[in-house]
Parts: structure tokens; C-alpha cells; sequence
């Protein structure tokens, strides 16, 4: 479910221009119709802006989903993103699958007409993704090297593009016709199959294929040709147009009523930003017809939603097809198309469609809410803060004051932002590359609330934090880059008060706790060696706090007593726990492992996941730590206590 979370969230990128684009297509259109004249300078120029966006949904989906579903992307992987859909509807052309079977084009199966479609973008998009985080480290080669790094991602998302579009050469066709000849069976079911269309037609979306069911019932493939015979009113009035009008009051009412759900249950505080999207695409919704914005939004979030909206448009269409109510569009089932279809001749009681539109409206909206309160569906406005951290800097940064404190005072330390080379961080440490050591300030990083500083040699310097290091890690950044500005001195030198008051004034130390002896179970299995015995002196001299280590013979790590899971670094090699009496606990798997970049380790908990002593937290291949050449020990560390004394039991 996480996953297809992170998915709808990544969609949400290219889903926020298509409002917009939908209403400029659905006016130019509308100038168009109602002035009878095709060439219409306004008409054609708001047809063509509209339709710039809406024409390339699916290319916009591949570049927003590489974006989206990449870890820290930079850019590289929308370029992967974009380089595996080029390579897939290139090779997947009619006249190259003509070439490829030697056959004329117009024998080609027309399904390749309809390969350029959003689940093919996704496809694409989760291959750059993929392609990014697996390779933008690599390293080739020196005869290569050219091609090492970042460049190499690319080069094997066209790669794995390859495969996914031989695979689509011999499944697509039979995939498409297949659904070609369903929905040539339901149209012998009369209103139940104006039914189940409608609930398959949403259904389809996702993937594509909706469009396969739409010639079937809309144009000529099985004599139907249900909008070509609304518009040219050259239908049997009462039965044309039984495939579209129960369309108009989902589209104008009812998934309105659904935005409208979903506002009211956000969150107070994201309520603003949650009726920036929600607004606009209801309004698209409303006046011209255009869905996408509306369900892409909850369709991956939270697909029981979206299954419910699917059945709820094949009730709709079930409904107007028995009444009957009969309405056609060109364009889509919005406003637009109803008003410029009301003297249709085709068109018959069209007056229902609002007051079934109002019924739908009330539906959607009691429904959406019930089911979205009841489950605590991740809805826009309802994301877990530590979703949102992950995708939005601009959440991080409200609940990050603190850090971008801390941040602004590192920086000033380190001899600010030209000094910086580069910025890493571990489990509890910042690891950077400095131009000149010597502009480094030892007892300014303290104040600031450095607990230790380490200088390995070269350029190196490493300042040790503590588990939150990744959030002041990424304040800097912001501050370097400047997409935030570093905080006030007065600020920087309040912080600075407060924790040498509680310190008792000692640079660089913590509040002290009552001593105690913290008896905990062995969280894997091994030989117990003091901590002193760590070859890393952030870990031997305590700069952390005090513990032991543990020389591992097995790769699974679990809880040594009950508590809760604070965090579980992205790379798992680390996880911070605060047990049920207080303590704060560090295990730290191995040393230096945060450079295999989450290779050989396996998350098993979540942050915030409560946990009993032997329950599993992390999986470790110690071969593969091994053979990066990093040691194997793992320090488990007391945090906020320096009298702490730990017993395996």
C-alpha cells in the first residue's frame, strides 16, 4: 500500500498542470462549436494550449513518476524517465511494428495506436526511477569512467526499456483485443451493459485501456458510433447517446461532491494547500469534463475510493440508460457539452441530468467522507508528517525550525557555504569534505550542539550529532542552496543559551539523567566487546554515549526490550529506539555502512512502530558488508544518558 502511496503522491506532480489545460481546451472548444467555425483564431489558439498538456498525459506521467518515486532525485532520473518512454513508443510505432513484421501499416493492429497511454508513461517512469536509484552510483571502469556515476542511469533505463517493449510487441495487441471483443458482448445486455461499461470505463483508466472500450461504444467498431451519431443527429432518438449521459452527473456532481469529501477531512493545517488542487480540479471536473485531476488524486492513494467512484459510474449510467435520459458530448461530460447538447435533437429529457446530478453530488460526498474517516485513507491533506517529509521541503522546514538553527550555526562554524565541498551524513553524524580545515570552528560547533568533532585526515571533518542528524543535514542544504534562508542571530545565540544552561555550560554536553544499569536482550547474536574496542573513536571515546558492541555471527537484529521504533534510516543500517523506561537506544550495524547506500540491508520495522524484546527490526547480509571492506561490529549506544550502564541478559 506504501508503495502505490508514494506512486498517487509522484502523480500529483503532473496532475497539478492539467487543470488549467482543461478549462483552456474546453473554452476553445466551446468558441469553436458555438460560432460554427473551425478556424477560429481564440477557439483554435485555446484548443491547441489546452491540448498541449492533455494530448501528452502520458509523457508527463513518465517524467513525474521518475521524479516522484526516486530517492533524493536531481534531475537525472526525469531524464531516465523521459528516455524510457521515448525508447518504448519509438520501437512500438505502427510503421516500425509494421517494419519489425513485415507487413503493410494499415494491416497493423491498432492497438499501437493506443500504446501512448498513462499505464505506459507509469511504466516508464518506474523504470527511470529505478534505473536512478540502483546506478547513479556505479562505477565503471577508467576506460568507461566516462560513463560512471549518474551517466550511466540513462544508458540503462533505455536498457530495461528494451525489454518492457518486447514484452508490450506480444501482449498489448492481445491484451487490447481481447477487451475489443468484450465490450462488443456487452453491448447485447442493453441498460446492464450501459452499466458495466461505465464501471469498466473508470476502471481502465489507470492502465489505459479504457480507450479500447471507448471505440466500441463510441465510434463505428461494432456499429454503435454512439457520439458521432449524437453530434451529426443522425441516431434513434431514445438510444443514442445511452453510453455517455450517465457521465454528466458523475463528472459535473459527483466527483465534485468527492473534492469536496476530501477537503473536509484534510487536516486543519493542510487544508489550504489541499483546496488548491482539490478547487481547480472539480472546477475542470464541473465545466469541461476532465477527471484526471480529480481521480489521480486518490486513485493510488486510496484505489478503494477509486473502485467505489468506478461503481458508483456504472450505477449512473445503468440509471440514465433505463429513465431514459439521453445527452451527448463531444468533448467530454462537463457543462460545456450539456449546454451546447440541450437542443440536440438526439438529446432527451435533459433536464434530469442536474437533478440526478445533485443526488450523486450528496453521495459522493457522504460516502467519500464516511469511508475516508472510517479507514483514515491517506488522502490529500491527510499524508503522515513522515510522508510529507519526504516529498515536501516546505513541511520539513515548518517542523524544522530547530534544525535550521542548528543549520545556520554549523554553517557560520564551518566556515560557511563556499567551504563546504561536499555534505553526507550516517546515522549520527554529518561527514563532509572542507576546502580549509583550518576555518573550522571546534568550540562553535559545540555551542551549537556538536557532541563531537572528528577530523580523519585530508580534507575530512565529521561532526557528530546525533540520530536527528539527517534533518540538520538537510537544513543546510536548503541554506546553501537557497531555497531557505539561514536563521536569525538572535536565534542561533538563544540556542546557543539554552543548551549551555542545560549542560551546566560544558560545550558540547547533554542534559544528565539519574545513572542507571539498562538490561536489555542481545539485539543479534555474537561476541559482547566493550565499546573502546570499536575502531571508530566516535563510538570508542563515547562521544554518542556509553554502551558496548557486539561482534555479530548472525545477520538478524531485534528488539532488545520493549519500547518503540524513533527512526529507521532509509539505508537500514541503524535504528533508534526509546524503550518503555526512557532510555534512548542506538544500534548501530557495523561501521561506515551508510556508504553501501542500503545494499545487504533490509528495514523490517517502521518509525513509530511498537515493538517487544525479539521482535525483528533489521536484516543484514554480513558477507556483503564484508566485502565492501566495512567492518562488521555493531555499537549499541545510550543516548541522553552518560551514566548509563548496559547488561546483556
Amino acid at each position: 500500500m506504501k508503495f502505490f502511496q508514494r506512486l498517487g503522491r509522484s502523480l500529483m506532480l503532473p496532475v497539478a498542470v492539467l487543470p488549467v489545460a482543461a478549462i483552456l481546451s474546453g473554452v476553445g472548444y466551446w468558441i469553436l462549436t458555438g460560432t460554427g467555425d473551425p478556424n477560429n483564431v481564440i477557439g483554435v489558439f485555446l484548443t491547441l494550449a489546452g491540448n498541449a498538456l492533455l494530448n501528452n498525459l502520458a509523457l508527463l506521467f513518465a517524467i513525474g513518476v521518475a521524479l516522484g518515486m526516486a530517492t533524493k532525485p536531481d534531475g537525472t532520473s526525469a531524464l531516465a524517465g523521459l528516455v524510457s518512454w521515448l525508447t518504448v513508443t519509438t520501437l512500438l510505432d505502427p510503421e516500425n511494428v509494421a517494419t519489425f513484421r513485415e507487413i503493410d501499416v494499415s494491416t497493423v493492429n491498432p492497438a499501437f495506436d493506443n500504446l501512448q497511454n498513462v499505464f505506459v508513461g507509469i511504466l516508464c517512469g518506474l523504470i527511470g526511477a529505478w534505473s536512478y536509484d540502483r546506478f547513479k552510483d556505479t562505477k565503471l571502469p577508467d576506460a568507461l569512467a566516462f560513463f560512471s556515476g549518474r551517466r550511466s542511469v540513462a544508458i540503462i533505463s533505455a536498457g530495461l526499456s528494451l525489454v518492457l517493449a518486447l514484452a508490450l510487441f506480444f501482449v498489448w495487441p492481445l491484451v487490447y483485443s481481447g477487451l475489443v471483443a468484450f465490450g462488443e458482448f456487452i453491448v447485447t445486455l442493453g441498460p446492464a451493459g450501459a452499466g458495466i461499461y461505465g464501471f469498466l470505463n473508470r476502471l481502465l483508466i489507470p492502465l489505459g485501456l479504457h480507450h479500447a472500450l471507448n471505440s466500441v461504444f463510441w465510434f463505428d467498431v461494432a456499429g454503435i458510433n454512439d457520439l458521432g451519431n449524437f453530434l451529426n443527429a443522425t441516431g434513434t432518438r431514445g438510444d443514442t447517446g445511452q453510453y455517455m449521459t450517465g457521465f454528466f452527473p458523475i463528472m459535473m456532481f459527483g466527483l465534485p461532491g468527492a473534492a469536496l469529501a476530501m477537503y473536509t477531512t484534510a487536516k486543519t493545517s493542510r487544508r489550504k494547500i489541499a483546496a488548491g488542487v482539490l478547487l481547480s480540479s472539480a472546477v475542470a471536473s464541473f465545466v469541461v469534463g476532465v477527471t484526471e485531476p480529480l481521480e489521480f488524486s486518490f486513485m493510488f492513494l486510496a484505489p478503494g475510493l477509486y473502485l467505489v467512484h468506478a461503481i458508483f459510474t456504472g450505477i449512473s449510467m445503468a440509471i440514465s440508460a433505463v429513465l431514459p435520459v439521453r445527452m451527448g458530448f463531444g468533448f467530454s461530460g462537463g457543462f460545456i457539452d450539456l449546454v451546447l447538447g440541450w437542443v440536440n435533437p438526439m438529446a432527451q429529457n435533459p433536464w434530469a441530468i442536474p437533478v440526478m446530478g445533485v443526488f450523486w453530488f450528496a453521495v459522493y460526498f457522504l460516502v467519500f467522507r464516511f469511508i475516508i474517516r472510517r479507514f483514515d485513507l491517506k488522502t490529500i491533506g491527510r499524508e503522515d508528517d513522515e510522508d510529507l517529509e519526504e516529498t515536501d521541503p516546505a513541511v520539513t522546514e515548518q517542523k524544522g525550525d530547530k534544525y535550521a538553527v542548528t543549520a545556520t550555526a554549523f554553517l557560520s562554524a564551518l566556515g560557511g557555504k563556499e567551504n563546504i565541498l561536499d555534505l553526507e551524513n550516517c546515522a549520527t553524524r554529518l561527514r563532509m569534505e572542507i576546502a580549509d580545515t583550518s576555518k573550522v570552528d571546534e568550540p562553535a560547533l559545540r555551542r551549537a550542539g556538536a557532541a563531537g568533532i572528528m577530523k580523519p585526515g585530508g580534507r575530512s571533518v565529521q561532526v557528530i550529532y546525533g540520530t536527528s542528524v539527517q534533518f540538520v543535514k538537510d537544513a543546510m542544504e536548503r541554506i546553501m542552496s537557497g531555497q531557505e534562508a539561514p536563521a536569525s542571530s538572535a536565534a542561533v545565540d538563544a540556542a546557543a543559551s539554552d543548551a549551555a544552561a542545560a549542560t551546566g555550560g560544558a560545550p558540547g554536553g547533554t542534559a544528565t539523567r539519574v545513572g542507571h544499569l539498562v538490561r536489555l536482550r542481545a539485539p543479534l547474536p555474537g561476541t559482547v566487546v566493550p565499546l573502546s574496542e570499536v575502531p571508530d573513536p566516535t563510538f570508542a571515546k563515547e562521544l554518542m554515549g556509553p554502551g558496548l558492541a557486539i561482534e555479530p555471527e548472525g545477520g538478524l537484529v531485534v528488539a532488545p526490550a520493549a519500547g518503540s521504533v524513533t527512526h529507521v534510516f532509509d539505508t537500514g543500517h541503524a535504528v533508534a529506539l526509546t524503550l518503555d523506561d526512557g532510555t534512548q537506544l542506538l544500534i548501530h550495524v557495523g561501521l561506515d555502512t551508510v556508504q553501501m547506500k542500503g545494499e545487504g540491508f533490509e528495514r523490517l520495522v517502521a518509525t513509530g512502530d511498537r515493538v517487544v524484546a525479539g521482535d525483528p527490526l533489521l536484516r543484514v547480509d554480513l558477507a556483503a558488508v564484508r566485502a565492501a571492506g566495512h567492518p562488521t561490529i555493531t555499537p549499541v549506544v545510550v543516548l541522553e544518558d552518560p551514566e548509563a550502564v548496559i547488561e546483556i541478559v
